[in-house]
């Protein structure tokens, strides 16, 4: 259940709720947490306005609420959408529950966003993130007083090479399972949101990090007291490896590869990007990138516009 204090009188439906979206729904821990940040925050508004009950809530007070969500805190649109989300789903269920008569979000209209591409990483620069934790390898070695353990740089290697080929989130990478992943047969069965399952495929590069990795390195990270979970990447105590430890990781890296602002996601963006630009179907790679609405994936279709441009002009008759 999501670790957020609601405060009353509307705590207790808002946990109804919440453990609906838990059970019912699927939704993964991070979503539920979100759905329970953004009820926080209209419980809050609400209380300051002295609005007893979810019942006596009105269009007017919602338009007023979401209004004050980019006046007062300066939340971008795309948050703010993601906002009206999360009351459209409350309030509809409350409807349904039968504990209010009409839906007050009814009329409100979704804010307008300006669509941002996502950024990503050229083939030169994901070669240097990739080869950054052998880098940093070869400068520990070279240090004196260089600490023996574990070689984590090639566990460090094996998730780089794994996100890039398969395009997926940081919490992905950690529930990966030894099952669900087989470098002899490249595919990985990844858990995405909302405990969906898909497979994935992947290439010789990847294939042979991880079975260096699986040979060379995680059998001196694995406790025999089972707290790895079976899970396929482990920390240096054997425990499965945390979201917040891959986004250091890629941190780290990218800093040591001398690259700015790279993030877990855009392996992702560079992955579904380089898929795009080499021709594959877009319906292909909503599958491999887990979208369950192609319009997500329809984005990264308007990336590589300047090459569009270039291609028009050079083989269109009226370009």
């Amino acid at each position: 259940m999501a670790h957020v204090s609601i405060p009353p009188p509307f705590d207790s439906v808002c946990r109804v709720f919440l453990g609906y979206l838990r059970v019912e729904c699927g939704l993964s821990a991070n979503t539920l947490e979100a759905y329970a940040r953004d009820l926080r925050d209209l419980a809050v508004e609400l209380n300051e306005s002295e609005i007893p009950a979810l019942s006596e809530v009105q269009p007017a007070d919602l338009a007023r609420h979401v209004g004050g969500l980019s006046a007062r805190r300066k939340m971008a649109a795309s948050s703010v959408a993601r906002h009206l989300a999360t009351l459209r789903v409350f309030f509809r269920w409350l409807k349904s529950e039968g504990r209010i008569e009409r839906d007050p979000t009814e009329w409100l209209e979704r804010p307008a966003q300006w669509q941002r591409l996502p950024m990503i990483l050229t083939p030169q620069n994901m070669r240097a993130l990739i080869a950054a934790p052998e880098l940093a390898a070869a400068l520990a070695a070279a240090e004196p007083a260089a600490e023996r353990g574990p070689p984590l740089w090639i566990r460090d290697k094996a998730i780089l090479e794994l996100m890039y080929a398969c395009g997926l989130r940081a919490s992905e990478v950690g529930l990966l399972t030894v099952e669900g992943v087989k470098p002899g047969l490249r595919a990985a069965v990844v858990t995405g949101k909302g405990n969906k399952q898909r497979i994935v495929p992947f290439g010789k590069p990847a294939a042979g990090a991880l079975e260096r990795y699986v040979l060379k390195c995680r059998p001196l990270l694995v406790r025999p007291d089972g707290r790895d979970k079976g899970r396929m990447f482990l920390s240096r105590t054997g425990r499965p490896l945390e979201r917040v430890a891959i986004w250091q990781l890629v941190k780290r890296y990218a800093a040591i590869a001398g690259l700015r602002d790279v993030h877990p996601h855009l392996l992702r963006h560079s992955f579904a990007t380089d898929l795009l630009r080499g021709g594959a179907d877009l319906r292909v790679v909503q599958e491999f990138l887990g979208h369950s609405n192609i319009t997500t994936t329809q984005i990264y279709t308007r990336i590589d516009a300047p090459r569009l441009r270039e291609v028009h002009k050079k083989f269109h008759p009226r370009a």
